[in-house]
């Protein structure tokens, strides 16, 4: 069962319906029906509506429009959880993911010379159609949701044990679903009212001694347990004390002192297991991803090869020294490997001691800087991408002895590393390219890179390709 994490700024991977619901026997939590209805809507709609084109524009349904539908569903699939969600950021998180889906499809088209297989105004129409019909249906969606969860039937009052830091926080959260068929009664707690940080929106119902009997006085539905772990004997004794109530239990343990990395609770042969800090990139996840990776890479580098022959051809004549500058950095499980850049320095710095570049470095050569300004010189790392050291997005890795300096000063800096570096991430695709001159820097882009790892999906590697092509053209924080 995944944890309640934050969600990476401007991408929200999860509904306002997910609930923060009870374990099932320390099995994992099933997914919600607007979850898994999601789940197969966004796929379907992008495919019933690419049938429909061809129906609408007489086109045959041959051999290259089979592929294109199957290939649609295997990008699309699993479709992203919007309901709950309102606002113009569902418009551009649609949008966003399917002009990403888009793109991949255009760039196998023009590798594989199938364009010219397709009617150009039927795609077209298709493209257009598609995400105004996925809003619609989002819409609705939502619409219906927030009246099931206003119905009398599935209404549910709860109370909270435990009025500390963790205790305001689920407060606060049942609070703010209100009016989405929650109601919070109160806190319980053996400490008075005077040594308590209560809000005036919330009282103290009564000791914990009296949960029992209150749940069965006001048909309480949840009690979330928020007591510390050096409670346990209190939260034990509390469990056995409401067996015999028809609450549903909630114990939600005081970990965001921690980083969280795809949390989950797990059965191995009978023991639960709680996993805090995992690779998402595990199982079928890890297989998708390195499939995407192969098939990015090997296209993008078949057509920018005219490009990478110029580049290498203006480094050469820039300066003396090699085309290729191949530096040590630290990859996945903390693994040094060497990852590949065209030269844009009179120096190749590899050692110990790693100076970075700053703006006006007289290292830099005036290529070089052209290169850099427009990311050219991270091409040749589409080839690390094939020899499966790095990955097309993921934490960019840093050198070797950047890492040695930072993972002592800076909370969870290893953790990035959890999966394999990339060419992009999402801290750079958030303003974070360039020099980190300031610890503070590095910890905010340590800090994108968790969310990066927390929040995975296919469609949020597509939303930053798609970002970071536009930053090659406009950005120019990089140096």
């Amino acid at each position: 069962m995944k944890t309640t994490t934050s969600t990476a700024r401007g991408w929200d991977p999860a509904s306002e319906a997910d609930e923060l619901g009870p374990m099932q026997s320390f099995a994992s939590r099933p997914p919600t029906v607007p979850a898994m209805v999601a789940s197969f809507l966004e796929p379907a709609v992008a495919a019933l509506g690419l049938l429909m084109a061809h129906v609408m524009f007489d086109q045959p349904f041959d051999g290259p429009s089979r592929a294109l539908l199957l290939l649609l569903l295997v990008l699309m699939f699993p479709g992203v959880n919007r309901f709950g969600r309102t606002g113009v950021g569902v418009i551009i998180d649609i949008l966003l993911s399917w002009v990403g889906t888009l793109a991949v499809l255009l760039l196998l088209g023009f590798a594989t010379d199938a364009l010219k297989e397709f009617d150009r105004t039927m795609l077209a129409a298709w493209a257009a159609g598609v995400p105004v019909v996925q809003w619609a249906l989002v819409w609705m969606g939502t619409a219906l949701v927030h009246h099931h969860a206003t119905l009398p039937e599935n209404q549910r009052t709860a109370v909270v044990v435990g009025a500390n830091r963790m205790g305001l926080r689920v407060a606060r959260m049942l609070q703010k679903r209100h009016g989405k068929g929650r109601e919070l009664l109160g806190f319980f707690d053996d400490r008075s009212a005077e040594r308590l940080e209560l809000t005036d929106d919330v009282q103290l119902v009564g000791k914990l001694d009296d949960l029992a009997s209150y749940i069965d006085a006001h048909s309480v539905k949840d009690v979330y347990i928020t007591l510390p772990l050096t409670s346990q004997p209190r939260i034990l004794g509390l469990i056995q004390a409401l067996e015999n109530t028809t609450a549903e239990l909630h114990y939600v343990p005081d970990i965001f002192g921690v980083s969280i990395i795809q949390g989950r609770l797990a059965d191995v042969d009978g023991v639960p297991v709680v996993s805090l800090r995992v690779t998402p990139f595990s199982g079928v996840n890890g297989l998708i991803k390195r499939v995407s990776d192969v098939v990015l890479a090997g296209l993008i580098l078949l057509l920018i090869s005219p490009i990478l022959l110029v580049v290498a051809i203006g480094v050469k004549r820039s300066s003396p020294g090699p085309v290729i500058f191949k530096q040590r950095r630290t990859g996945l499980d903390g693994e040094v490997i060497e990852v590949y850049k065209f030269r844009s320095m009179t120096v190749q710095d590899n050692g110990e001691v790693v100076k970075q570049a700053t703006r006006g470095d007289q290292r830099i050569t005036p290529f070089g800087a052209f290169i850099r300004r427009t990311s050219l010189d991270e091409l040749p790392q589409f080839i690390n991408v094939l020899q499966g050291r790095m990955s097309i997005v993921g934490p960019r890795p840093h050198a070797v002895a950047h890492n040695e300096q930072y993972r002592k000063i800076v909370r969870a800096y290893m953790a990035r590393h959890k999966v394999k570096p990339g060419i992009t991430g999402w801290a750079q695709v958030n303003g974070l390219r360039g020099e980190t001159d300031t610890v503070e820097k590095m910890a905010r882009r340590v800090e994108y890179d968790l969310e990066y790892l927390r929040n995975w999906s296919v469609g949020m590697d597509l939303l930053i390709i798609a970002r970071t092509a536009k930053l090659m053209f406009f950005d120019r924080n990089a140096y």
